[in-house]
């Protein structure tokens, strides 16, 4: 008896499933046949269908360079103009991505090295990005403005990412040499020309970043004791001092780091000018990488270059593999020089000549304390609402 009704339960068991399995296949069968294309929709995505979405891309290295004087930055933002904007623009009219990689640049798998801020510009910036084979850069270039140069387009790695595998980063600044007179004297840009002691003094000063330091008081909303605030700087030199077609006297200040934050350099660079004009003092430099939060200047972004970006593990480990080309371009030098002489230093000459945008922020030195930041009383309280207010725009 016992047996009859296991069995009896055993079979009304299995009607059950079969039954609530075919229940399922009915709803899945259901919502195939409700979500199918009409003839009409069919015709119309076969209309609108682009080739170029099927052309097989591969991941590649694009080098280009751009002045960025009228940009509000390299990274696209919606209603502001951009450098990515316009590149973006281009590539899209020449199939080189898909209508789906213009709106999102993760679908092309776009990165590029280094973000550079409004109004900077660089002379070799990289990014990848997933490419045709069949690509006709003259063709892009004729498309995009003059101010933005694409110089070559290298085949690399199927996970290769322009920031992830760049191991250092190199920017100049280039600024009037006047910028260093003692702050008592009379600033003259056209006939200033600077002594051998004070280059000396440059560059004993710039010696000071050199190393693994904490960085939270040269950029805004960073704290001591955020890990990110830690920045490794390999060099930071200045350059022989040469005369622009102006007459005016500059210098270049170069910078080699691992990583840089949001407007880092431009601080460094006007610590060091205060210091060397008097206006503070070398252990300004030393305190500002302790806990204490100090109210320090931010030199203009006029003079700032992205230079270069360096590739050199990736060189070493895929360079010479006989499949990949190494992330070296000395054959386009002459190209590239003529390039940033043309649109990226003959503007900061220029316009430093013309607008004199060193020396009015030369007056405003005296306004900061360097010392212990009071947002009620000095100036930094605007400072720091102009870093955010400029980090949000980018």
């Amino acid at each position: 008896m016992s047996e009859a009704i296991d069995a009896f339960n055993q079979k009304k068991e299995e009607l059950k499933q079969q039954k609530l399995e075919h229940k399922t296949r009915c709803i899945k069968k259901r919502q195939w046949v409700e979500t199918k294309l009409t003839d009409e929709e069919i015709a119309a995505k076969r209309a609108n269908f682009d080739p170029a979405d099927r052309i097989k891309r591969k991941k590649c290295a694009l080098l280009m360079g751009y002045s960025g004087a009228e940009y509000y930055g390299m990274q696209r933002n919606p209603g502001m103009l951009t450098i990515e904007e316009d590149l973006f623009a281009a590539m899209l009219k020449h199939k080189w991505i898909t209508e789906e990689g213009f709106n999102q640049a993760q679908q092309a798998q776009f990165q590029r090295a280094a973000r550079t801020d409004k109004g900077v510009s660089a002379a070799r910036q990289i990014c990848s990005i997933k490419l045709p084979d069949d690509i006709d850069v003259a063709a892009l270039n004729a498309d995009l403005p003059e101010v933005i140069r694409v110089f070559a387009v290298k085949r690399v790695t199927k996970g290769f990412n322009a920031k992830d595998k760049c191991n250092a980063r190199t920017y100049t600044y280039t600024l009037p040499s006047v910028a260093f007179e003692h702050h008592s004297k009379e600033l003259n840009m056209e006939t200033y020309r600077i002594s051998n002691e004070v280059l000396e003094k440059i560059n004993s000063v710039l010696k000071l970043y050199e190393g693994t330091k904490n960085y939270h008081n040269f950029t805004s909303k960073k704290n001591f004791l955020d890990p990110s605030s830690k920045r490794f700087m390999i060099s930071f030199t200045c350059s022989d001092p040469f005369i622009s077609p102006q007459g005016v006297e500059f210098l270049t200040l170069k910078v080699k780091g691992q990583s840089f934050m949001l407007h880092q350099i431009r601080k460094m660079v006007g610590v060091a000018i205060s210091v060397v004009r008097g206006n503070t003092t070398q252990s300004t430099i030393i305190r500002a990488f302790t806990e204490e939060r100090l109210d320090l200047p931010m030199a203009p972004g006029l003079g700032l270059v992205l230079d270069q970006v360096h590739y050199d593990r990736y060189n070493d480990r895929y360079g010479e593999d006989g499949i990949h080309q190494p992330l070296k371009w000395d054959e386009l030098e002459p190209e590239i020089e003529k390039f940033v002489e043309k649109y990226i230093y003959a503007n900061i000459y220029e316009t430093e000549y013309k607008e004199k945008s060193m020396l009015e922020w030369l007056e405003t030195l005296k306004l900061h304390s360097y010392d212990v930041r009071d947002n009620k009383h000095d100036v930094n309280g605007s400072v720091e609402k102009n870093d955010a207010a400029e980090l949000v725009a980018q």
